[in-house]
């Protein structure tokens, strides 16, 4: 691929990053500040994205919005996640428990990814956003994928990522963390208070393949205030037992720890 290319790609890339559920529609002007483009560039590379079906214009205010291939793309997406699949019942049986918002994630490069959830029946809830990349070294999943990866690529990982305080309470402490991730391992499941929303809590447990690797992560949270520690230590014996069942759904056939 030529440089010329390249830069288109990551150019149109760039734009497309730019919407989100917060903002669903941007106008040329609008996205070209985001992006730091000349209007002229932006606007072409937006049309160029929606007569390949990739964005959707509004005729008559002329702002840009996904278009459906991006849907379909996202359906693709989703079909492959089998660990998304085979862990649909069990997420439906533990929101039933416990009334609180169900996440499953997945690790795509250094951030951890939100493919499923099941929002809390509750008024005052925490929503975890389908689609939400969230760093690994803040909150219960992110720790859990941290201490179940490979050693080397968890070392990688805490080598590369800067470890900024998104709360008071965010670990930002490498070694601090390092003794954290040895604690997950021991116990099988991670807890969290605070850590990159202040008012957020949270318990998490590994979910394995076949082989043994991690592939993804499920985790009950909501307002701090509703887990308690007496709560969190319900929650606890509940997500071990759900995470391990699709674990062996997923042909994992070694022991997971469950937490009594």
């Amino acid at each position: 691929m030529s440089k010329e290319r390249s830069q288109t790609l990551d150019r149109a890339i760039a734009i497309l990053d730019c919407f989100t559920q917060e903002t669903p529609e941007l106008g040329v002007r609008e996205a070209a500040r985001k992006v730091r483009l000349s209007s002229s560039t932006t606007g072409r590379l937006m049309a160029t994205l929606r007569d390949l079906g990739v964005l959707s214009q509004n005729p008559i205010t002329s702002t840009y919005s996904l278009g459906g291939k991006v849907l379909a793309w996202a359906g693709v997406y989703t079909a492959t996640l089998d660990v998304r699949q085979k862990a649909l019942p069990a997420m439906a049986e533990l929101h039933r428990a416990t009334s609180e918002t169900i996440s499953l994630y997945v690790l795509e490069g250094y951030e951890r990814v939100c493919v499923e959830r099941m929002e809390s029946t509750h008024n005052v809830r925490i929503v975890a956003r389908l689609g939400r990349r969230l760093p690994l070294y803040a909150g219960s999943a992110g720790k859990v994928f941290l201490a179940f990866l490979p050693e080397e690529q968890a070392e990688r990982i805490l080598r590369e990522i800067p470890l900024v305080p998104l709360t008071q309470n965010t670990i930002v402490d490498v070694n601090t963390l390092r003794q954290e991730m040895q604690k997950i391992r021991r116990q099988g499941y991670a807890v969290s208070r605070g850590e990159w929303i202040l008012e957020a809590s949270g318990v998490a447990a590994p979910i394995f393949d076949q082989s043994g690797q991690i592939v993804a992560v499920l985790t009950i949270s909501g307002p701090s205030q509703r887990f308690t520690p007496e709560t969190i230590e319900r929650y606890i014996p509940e997500v071990t037992r759900v995470a391990a069942d699709i674990s062996q759904q997923m042909g994992y056939r070694w022991l997971v720890p469950v937490a009594a």
